[in-house]
């Protein structure tokens, strides 16, 4: 079974992907950027899905460090946010994410990204 980082610290949207994804994959679960990038270090997850807005490290700086370790750069990161500009999505993409998803999530949408990086077309 493939496994999951969920990186977010909001509980309503926490339970969302939780209720989302627990059928389908082993989920970790991480409550800010510091604790994100200590869990993909110790759980080696298939994907990340990354909260932009956190607390300790916020999203943008807990992605570029997952990317600028070597060993786990290669985990595609989503990022995600109630943020819906343009320059957001810029900005998430700058620091690693592979894609950017914009709350409230369109749950068929996550699911096409999440089946994509992990090869599952």
């Amino acid at each position: 079974m493939k496994k999951i980082l969920i990186v977010e610290d909001v509980e309503l949207n926490l339970e969302l992907l939780v209720q989302l994804l627990e059928d389908d994959y082993e989920l970790v679960i991480a409550r800010d950027g510091a604790m994100g990038v200590e869990m993909a270090a110790e759980e080696m997850p298939d994907l990340i899905l990354m909260d932009m807005s956190l607390p300790v490290l916020d999203g943008w700086e807990a992605t570029r460090a997952i990317k600028a370790n070597d060993k786990l750069s290669h985990i595609p990161v989503i990022g995600l946010s109630a943020h819906a500009m343009s320059s957001d999505r810029h900005k998430a993409l700058d620091a690693g994410c592979s894609d950017y998803l914009t709350k409230p999530l369109d749950e068929a949408l996550l699911a096409e990204k999440i089946h994509y990086f992990l090869g599952m077309d």
